[in-house]
């Protein structure tokens, strides 16, 4: 589909904002890549640049409002308007409805179709508005252009859409069926984020874990194959992978966990609720008790494991015992960290339509309270790590000169003094904070 757009000069010069997950943030450097490749040149300063990419998530609160809202804020430094391409979810979501509403903007673009997005660009600047918002299953991979960038820690994209359809979500609206990417693939993608500086990799997936594809002998591999595979990377130190779902906690995925040293000690496992009865209702196919069987599988194997999770509070019909349930299932795993929010609708999602919604004030109070634990033990857990040495991964400059802010193995923020960005550092954990910890450097011997 095509509408009128204003017509202008095709853009030299781009800037992504990316919202939401790690996959956004990984579409949107492949987005960087591609504009990059047809020679227009990123800004550092987002007010000049004369293309603005909105990469946009659907998952929170009132998605697509706060979209509209920032395109109708979007000027550059002499009044005068950029280019806008919204990508992502939302654009996904509402297509063609996104230029009815914001008639500045030229390019519409879904999650499965950004490769394209040069040609609808090139198609905005003619006075047509680009707009795609096909699902071809996995077909972009092969129009993007080689990483040959990275900083120490990179993402790579191995799984996406979803085929669990929990009740609240839209993410199997918005990106589609669950499928893989080719094992071949995401081996020469690991490789070339080495060469280009990585030493962490992160797969990603919106179930990461569900991910099945055949290695070069044709032989038949789950993740755990694939996070054995890339263990045998030469100068990659840090393996990771988010976001999974309890069914796709395999038995060969937990064994790695115990014999793959490059695999960090975190696993970000969301639950969402404590109460069988709302995860019934909420179709999460599992329940709090085999959910907590998988923890302390996981917890057997590498006993320092650090466990992060998702949570909702307030889900249509939760009543104070199932909340309680919720506290309950917390209070038994004892987080490193975890995310937690108010349910919110999602136009199309059954749950929008169920009767019982919880009232703001007690959702308020609810998740007030759930949060405060979650704090808690998030505190209690860094304050377990102080006296441990460690590696932390520098990624970025600190506060103070000559500081610096890297990662330990259980995704704490370390704040260390000296180093360089890049560096895999040697530390003494010897600080806690509630969401960060200090480290000093330990002389290497």
């Amino acid at each position: 589909m095509n509408a009128p757009a204003i017509k202008t000069a095709a853009p030299k010069s781009f800037r992504i904002k990316s919202y939401g997950c790690q996959m956004n943030v990984y579409d949107g450097e492949r987005m960087a890549d591609l504009l990059t490749a047809e020679g227009m040149a990123a800004t550092p300063d987002g007010d000049e640049a004369e293309l603005v990419v909105l990469n946009t998530c659907h998952i929170r609160e009132k998605a697509a409002e706060k979209v509209y809202s920032e395109i109708g804020r979007l000027r550059r430094a002499d009044g005068s308007r950029p280019m806008i391409a919204v990508a992502g979810c939302v654009a996904q979501a509402e297509g063609a409805e996104i230029v009815r509403r914001a008639r500045q903007v030229g390019v519409v673009v879904g999650p499965q179709a950004y490769h394209r997005l040069p040609e609808l660009v090139a198609e905005a600047a003619t006075g047509r508005v680009g707009i795609d918002t096909d699902l071809p299953a996995l077909a972009k991979f092969g129009r993007l252009p080689a990483r040959r960038r990275s900083g120490p820690s990179a993402f790579l994209t191995v799984q996406e859409g979803c085929d669990k359809f929990c009740t609240y979500c839209v993410v199997p609206y918005t990106r589609g069926a669950e499928v893989s990417r080719g094992w071949s693939a995401i081996l020469d993608e690991a490789r070339a984020l080495v060469d280009g500086g990585a030493k962490e990799i992160t797969l990603v997936g919106q179930n990461v874990n569900a991910w099945t594809g055949e290695d070069e002998a044709g032989r038949a591999q789950g993740l755990d194959g694939l996070i054995r595979a890339l263990d045998r990377l030469p100068g990659l130190h840090r393996i990771r992978y988010t976001t999974s779902h309890p069914n796709d906690m395999t038995d060969g995925l937990i064994a790695a966990h115990g014999d793959v040293e490059r695999l960090m000690p975190f696993l970000h496992l969301p639950v969402q609720a404590g109460s069988d009865r709302i995860l019934k209702a909420m179709n999460r196919s599992h329940d709090a008790r085999s959910y907590l069987a998988v923890i302390d599988r996981v917890r057997r194997v590498r006993p320092d494991i650090a466990i992060s999770g998702d949570f909702i509070v307030d889900f249509p019909g939760e009543t104070d015992a199932d909340f309680e349930a919720t506290l309950s299932l917390v209070d038994q795993i004892g987080h490193a960290q975890a995310y937690s929010f108010k349910y919110s609708p999602r136009a199309g999602t059954p749950a929008a339509t169920m009767a019982d919604q919880v009232p703001d004030a007690v959702a308020d109070e609810r998740l007030k309270r759930l949060q405060a634990l979650i704090a808690a033990q998030q505190a209690a857990f860094n304050r377990g790590t102080v006296g441990r040495r460690t590696d932390a991964l520098l990624e970025r400059p600190g506060k103070r000169p000559g500081q610096h802010i890297g990662k330990s193995p259980w995704l704490q923020s370390v704040v260390v003094d000296g180093g360089a960005i890049g560096d895999l550092m040697p530390v003494e954990i010897v600080a806690a904070g509630p969401v960060s910890v200090t480290g000093a450097a330990v002389p290497i011997d």
